[in-house]
């Protein structure tokens, strides 16, 4: 190691008297060098770096791969073996509890739960039911099909879902996913058989996609679209959905199947210019301004909860008495007329495994099970958060994909979570899963007994109700509140919400997923580093930057590497800029005191690493060369297993002498009070 000149030694004795352990040690050193104090900490220091230069080899990655999956198994067998020991009947419940939880919480069920249940359940089916058709109608569907699905996908759930609050049934946002995408295949006007088993096979590739996420435990899968592409892309998709309202709306018959904005509003200036129908628009207009007014009443008292909740029925019910007392049918407006009803047909026969276009329906599937997922998900642990317990993400995977498999199997297509019916159940009381229940109980009685009423229904009132809805995908606080915390999450939300809105759904979705992972790439992987020193009146050491008052050691350089890995994205310029500072460090340092100070020692504090490469090894030696050149010495502090393991591999701890220490304090103590 390099003798410290008595010029350098004085400076430090001035800087260091207060301020760093390494005072005293200089000071013993000089004062007796022989010492067995100096010598029993040198040792200690030896020993110390020892623990890291000897430490065993770290475990490969199959290594971790094959511990993961034997631990997953070993964790399944104790189970098994537990359920072994207990009587049958008790094994057979506990087996049915894992797989059907309505096991678990009916066995304490009581009939004052059952009371707030059936209020719930019948409050959520009056917004179902017109929603639904609805729903069914943004789908290019018929409309029994968005009433169908709001019977045996919640049926499903309540059985094998772990939410208590959750409403199950088609939502706009997964409605939209399917039209936009699937009717570039198949033209749903002319060829509606052959899109409706388009409609059911996407189902079915969704519940698989979601059932083996769950069963896997590929969970994380879901968080590839963030809160804010989330956000985002709700937002763009309501102003799409919005706007090809505008054809039921108005009652135009000629309409685009685009969704971007530009293509919707060009057939909406064109069909307006040539026909459409002013009774539609007023009756359309009226009562959504009566549902909205409703839903503010709502806002304003708790206690008229279920005003706007059934408000969407009242207009269904009203609009229709209307037309079929003053024959507005016969005068423009358009109705829904027939709807089939019955019990859900079974449809198994219809799923169309022989189609050209199997892979961009599994594409599709896939595509509609994530952002179906990530809703479910995001609504039940809301709602749970505030009821205050947990809710078990992997089991709600399963039990959503399970009760779509199923729903494509009887004439249902894509089914999730929705936020404004279970915001509805939630403020209804609702206690257990039996609020699906009921809802889907009353669903299929009104598909046994009402669907004849519905024939005069206005095509314009399943517009309002859409259009209602709308407005709580559009979060502008949180958009804000996105902005002022994270910019990058923010520039995912906007590329979501413009891809959506001038693009296509799938557009919006790939831009906010590309936003996103380019976001995680630039954080971990950017070329962090900052220059640290000691606070004063402790043995911590800081950035400068974030805490100015920080100490600096003269002769030493320390510096910490930001980033979690040091690869060949960032090692060629971590190298650059420490040369840098050193470089810029003497050259102030010359200009101040005459070359009477000197950098004797970078330190690189390696604690945030957790990898490297061969180019960050490459760096590292080729950092260690440009400094031995210009007299200075490389030391590396509290390297983590993986990066010394690899270090000591290819002898670069040789190469630096072993200067390789556990703290930043003890490099500082060996670097000037060992060898002074």
């Amino acid at each position: 190691m390099k003798e410290i000149d008595s010029e350098s030694f004085e400076a430090l004795s001035q800087v260091l008297p207060n301020t760093s352990n390494a005072t005293h040690m200089i000071q013993m050193a000089m004062a007796n060098s022989g010492s067995s104090a100096a010598a029993q900490a040198g040792q200690d220091q030896l020993d110390r770096s020892k623990w890291l230069l000897d430490c065993p080899e770290p475990p490969s990655p199959w290594h971790e791969l094959k511990s993961q999956v034997t631990d997953s198994f070993r964790t399944r067998a104790k189970r098994f073996k537990s359920l072994r020991k207990q009587p049958l009947p008790q094994r057979i419940l506990s087996i049915l509890q894992a797989v059907f939880p309505i096991f678990g919480w009916g066995r304490n069920y009581k009939l004052t739960m059952f009371k707030n249940d059936l209020m719930a359940g019948l409050t959520l089916a009056s917004l179902c039911i017109p929603q639904s058709i609805g729903y069914a109608t943004l789908a290019k569907l018929d409309p029994q099909y968005g009433l169908y699905t709001s019977v045996v996908p919640p049926l499903i759930y309540a059985l094998m879902g772990t939410s208590r609050e959750i409403a199950i049934g088609p939502v706009a946002v997964v409605s939209l996913l399917i039209s936009s995408m699937l009717q570039k295949l198949i033209d749903p006007e002319t060829d509606p058989l052959g899109y409706k088993k388009l409609v059911l096979t996407t189902t079915f590739f969704a519940g698989i996609f979601q059932a083996s996420f769950g069963l896997f435990r590929l969970g994380f899968l879901v968080d590839f679209l963030s809160h804010a592409a989330i956000v985002g892309f709700m937002g763009g998709a309501a102003i799409v959905i919005g706007l090809q309202q505008l054809k039921g709306l108005l009652g135009i018959t000629n309409f685009t199947t685009n969704t971007d904005i530009v293509s919707v509003l060009r057939a909406v200036w064109r069909s307006c210019q040539q026909q459409w129908s002013p009774h539609t628009f007023i009756l359309g207009c009226s009562f959504l301004s009566f549902i909205l007014i409703t839903r503010f009443i709502g806002k304003k008292n708790k206690k008229l909860f279920w005003l706007p909740a059934i408000a969407p029925l009242i207009a269904v019910v009203v609009s229709t008495l209307m037309v079929f007392l003053t024959k507005a049918d016969e005068h423009g407006v358009k109705t829904v007329r027939h709807i089939k009803g019955g019990l859900n047909p079974i449809s198994i026969h219809d799923l169309d495994f022989d189609t050209p276009h199997l892979g961009q329906i599994a594409k599709i599937g896939l595509i509609v099970a994530l952002v179906a997922l990530t809703e479910a998900i995001a609504v039940g642990r809301s709602f749970a958060g505030i009821k205050g317990y947990r809710l078990d993400g992997n089991k709600e995977m399963v039990a959503i994909g399970f009760m779509n498999v199923l729903g494509s199997f009887t004439s249902c297509y894509a089914a999730t979570g929705s936020f404004s019916r279970t915001a509805v159940n939630f403020a209804a009381g609702c206690e257990t899963a039996m609020s699906n229940i009921v809802m889907a109980v009353t669903v299929f009685v009104a598909l046994e007994c009402l669907t004849r009423l519905l024939y005069y229904t206005p095509i314009a009132i399943l517009a309002s109700i859409i259009l209602s809805a709308l407005p709580g995908l559009i979060d502008i606080n949180e958009a804000i509140h996105i902005w002022k915390i994270d910019k990058f999450d923010f520039l995912a939300l906007i590329g979501a919400f413009f891809g959506v809105l001038f693009g296509s759904v799938e557009i919006g979705l790939l831009v906010a997923v590309v936003i996103s992972f380019a976001k995680i790439i630039l954080i971990s992987i950017r070329p962090g580093i900052e220059t640290l020193g000691r606070m004063p009146g402790t043995d911590s050491f800081a950035d400068t930057d974030q805490y100015p008052m920080t100490v600096k050691t003269p002769g030493v350089l320390i510096f910490r590497v930001k980033s979690a890995l040091l690869c060949f994205a960032n090692a060629s310029s971590i190298e650059e800029r420490i040369m840098g500072w050193v470089n810029e460090e003497e050259e102030e340092e010359n200009t101040k005191s005459n070359a009477s100070r000197k950098i004797l020692f970078v330190i690189l504090d390696m604690s945030n690493l957790i990898n490297v490469d061969t180019s960050g090894i490459a760096a590292l030696v080729e950092l260690h060369n440009n400094l031995i050149k210009t007299g200075v010495e490389l030391v590396i502090v509290n390297p983590k297993w993986q990066v010394i393991h690899k270090l000591t591999q290819v002898k670069f701890v040789n190469k630096i002498g072993g200067k390789v220490y556990l703290t930043i304090g003890e490099a500082l103590d060996a670097c000037f009070g060992l060898k002074v």
